[in-house]
């Protein structure tokens, strides 16, 4: 029998395991997370070099997040046929082999291709590095880990382009450095693989996304207005500022305000979340992320600006922060891996209709449409949310 000193140093040395696991994950999905912030500067100096056009270019870089969206549904499946490590570890060395053929082939029509196939493989990258913080991290600990998480997804996207800056676009240093990034992000993966959790053997029926959509379709729409309103901000943020005769070295300090923010404040939303719940979160950053909005008109030409958009960075995104915490604290196992994939679709979809929309409100009248599409949507969002809510308590 246990004694009750060795039942404590074998709970300490399992909870030291799994913050081992979960550094190993995160660290691993930073070095992918940077890769990846990397390649988007990288492509578009390349082919610009290369005389194409802006909207070649545009093209060329819907590629990726088209092969994210069409790739999300088979995540579940990919997942029961190989296994989530193997897949994960799999992928990663296909994105650096994808970056291998990138740089030696060096033509704008190949990349096309490739680049929508390196969309199809870092799906399961995001996907299963979600799944695998939520299962790792204690429920008491599920906001700040994923706050964590979250805030060091977006460091290592900031990183990319500093890499770039430092190795420059020309030659193999950034494609080796590409390359690098998903190389270390399968090593790391397969070093912790003994200590990640093994959910996809639980054996449990998850209907898939649509299955998952009718279970928590407010969490979904949580995710499509995060994304809509994350991407139509950072897409139109200078064009909104534009509008309001702020000098070009201005605008670009309007984006690294709201990137500050996404990045800073994530884990003290995340300690919130445990706080009050990721139900009640996902309201108050819905609500904080309209009121920004509607202050932008007011205090764009003001020094206030600069802190209404670092909130406004932390509690756009903290809404998707907010709806991984409440995804991690309802479902378990497939049903959890089935619910990554669907926050994936979602996204992608969010960024297909968010900057269109607005941009085309824009046009009609004029940089007010870009706050009007964001506070409508959080609108409609704590609408369904509140909805949802007293439907599930009048039942």
């Amino acid at each position: 029998m246990q004694t009750d000193g060795a039942m404590a140093a074998a709970s300490d040395s399992e909870a030291g395991t799994q913050w081992a696991a979960l550094a190993g994950v995160t660290t691993a999905l930073a070095m992918f997370g940077a890769a990846q912030g990397l390649s988007y500067p990288l492509f578009t100096l390349l082919m610009q070099r290369q005389g194409l056009s802006p909207a070649l270019i545009g093209l060329s870089a819907a590629m990726m997040p088209v092969g994210l969206l069409l790739s999300a549904s088979f995540v579940p499946a990919a997942v029961r046929l190989v296994g989530a490590r193997n897949l994960a570890v799999g992928c990663s060395l296909i994105g650096a082999l994808c970056f291998l053929g990138i740089g030696y082939l060096q033509n704008w029509i190949a990349w096309y291709a490739l680049r929508f196939l390196v969309g199809v493989v870092i799906n399961p990258l995001y996907v299963l590095g979600e799944v695998w913080a939520l299962s790792l991290a204690a429920p008491s600990r599920r906001g700040r880990v994923m706050g964590v998480f979250n805030a060091l997804m977006g460091a290592g996207y900031a990183a990319g382009p500093l890499i770039l800056i430092i190795l420059g676009a020309s030659g193999w240093p950034p494609f080796i450095a590409a390359i690098a990034g998903f190389c270390l992000c399968a090593l790391i993966l397969r070093a912790v693989s003994s200590q990640l959790a093994g959910f996809e053997d639980d054996g449990q029926a998850s209907g898939g996304i649509a299955g998952f959509a009718r279970l928590a379709p407010a969490l979904l729409l949580a995710v499509l207005v995060s994304a809509a309103v994350q991407q139509s901000t950072y897409s139109l943020i200078p064009v909104f500022g534009t509008g309001y005769g702020l000098p070009e070295a201005k605008l670009a300090a309007l984006v690294t305000a709201l990137s500050a923010g996404n990045i800073l404040l994530q884990i003290p939303l995340g300690l919130m979340a445990e706080r009050f719940g990721g139900r009640a979160m996902i309201v108050f950053c819905a609500l904080a992320t309209g009121a920004c909005a509607l202050s932008l008109p007011l205090l764009i030409t003001t020094p206030l600006v600069w802190p209404v958009l670092v909130v406004m960075g932390a509690v756009g995104y903290g809404v998707y922060t907010m709806a991984l915490v409440e995804l991690g604290s309802r479902f378990k196992g497939s049903l959890l891996v089935a619910g990554n994939a669907a926050f994936a679709l979602m996204w992608g979809a969010g960024g297909i209709v968010g900057p269109p929309g607005a941009g085309a409100l824009m046009q009609a009248v004029g940089p007010l449409g870009l706050p009007a599409v964001i506070v409508g949507l959080d609108a409609l969002l704590v609408a369904f949310a509140l909805y949802r809510s007293a439907s599930r308590r009048s039942s």
